[in-house]
């Protein structure tokens, strides 16, 4: 006679592997939050990404649900050879400088349409949550039960998977020391949350100067001939594009004409916002510049923008939204 098994002691059933998980996002914040519930972390300055590993595939999607594995082939093929069978790795790909820094443009560089000095392989992905690992949703964990997880995985390796350091310190302090060390701020997140997509309070950045992505509606020509005076930017308000001003610092005299030449050859009658300036040359609105700043003129402009890196604007998760 077959023996009936207890409820008590059958496996609980795997947990379907998310198609795909909205990432949770930091709200910024003026200071560090203080106390024994928070962990630090260092802003990387790069492509937040989401690293499935499934069944016979592994796939790299951005922010906004774009699969991009193939424009970061290095990436897909270290996580081939963690020791797991299905796992989503949360985390951003960066290309690091000679001093150890994550670097926007140089990242852009190694991806993009121009010409470059750093390949595909000189970007790594630092990973920093763990959200599914063979056959277990772990998003409703605390943050800590997560990061004991991720650790094992990926602690220590010297390939294009590597583990975002926590930093157990003062956060006014270690805020301060980023700052002083060249870096673009610092993420605080609070250790008991589970992960929530979306943006919240759980997860908070404190940046050292502020950044933002906009839309490139077109650029003025420089006095120097064939290189570039200063690009036109737009970001998003109620589903159209609001000019916010320009950008006319942050590029090499190399960088200028090379920008200028892509910008040629996007040339447009039909401007995708409401500017007239006289000497402007308006362009299909394709490509994103990513911009430094340090505030908002009073009639809605960007004040002492600095270029910083360029992209296509196919994923446009990240594009700079104005209030209603």
């Amino acid at each position: 006679m077959a023996r009936k098994t207890s409820k008590a002691t059958e496996k609980p059933s795997p947990d379907p592997i998310p198609a795909r998980v909205d990432p949770c996002l930091a709200t910024l914040v003026d200071k560090p939050p203080k106390g024994p519930d928070w962990a630090y972390e260092v802003k990387w300055d790069g492509y937040r990404l989401a690293v499935h590993i499934e069944a016979g595939r592994v796939r790299v999607l951005t922010r906004g649900g774009y699969d991009w594995t193939g424009k970061f082939p290095s990436i897909a093929d270290d996580a081939r050879r963690l020791a797991v069978k299905t796992a989503i790795l949360d985390g951003e790909a960066v290309v690091l400088d000679d001093k150890g820094r994550s670097d926007f443009g140089m990242l852009q560089r190694a991806l993009g349409r121009l010409p470059s000095p750093y390949e595909a392989g000189a970007i790594v992905f630092y990973a920093f949550d763990l959200l599914y690992l063979d056959g277990r949703d772990l998003r409703r964990l605390p943050l800590c039960e997560r990061r004991r997880l991720l650790e094992p995985l990926v602690s220590g390796r010297e390939g294009a998977i590597r583990l975002s350091e926590e930093v157990q310190a003062d956060g006014d302090e270690f805020f301060r020391v980023a700052c002083a060390h060249g870096l673009e701020g610092i993420i605080a997140k609070h250790v008991e949350k589970p992960y929530r997509s979306g943006r919240g309070e759980w997860w908070q950045k404190i940046t050292c100067k502020r950044r933002g992505s906009f839309v490139i509606v077109g650029f003025e020509p420089s006095t120097v001939p064939g290189h570039l005076g200063r690009l036109l930017l737009a970001a998003r308000k109620d589903g159209e594009l609001v000019y916010v001003g320009g950008c006319g610092t942050g590029w090499s005299h190399d960088l200028s004409r090379e920008l200028r030449n892509l910008l040629e050859g996007m040339v447009t009658r039909s401007p995708a916002v409401a500017l007239r300036r006289k000497g402007a040359v308006f362009t299909e609105p394709v490509l994103v510049a990513d911009v430094e700043y340090r505030a908002w003129t009073d009639d809605g402009k960007l004040r002492h923008a600095s270029f910083k890196g360029i992209r296509e604007r196919e994923d446009e998760a990240g594009v700079f939204e104005l209030e209603p």
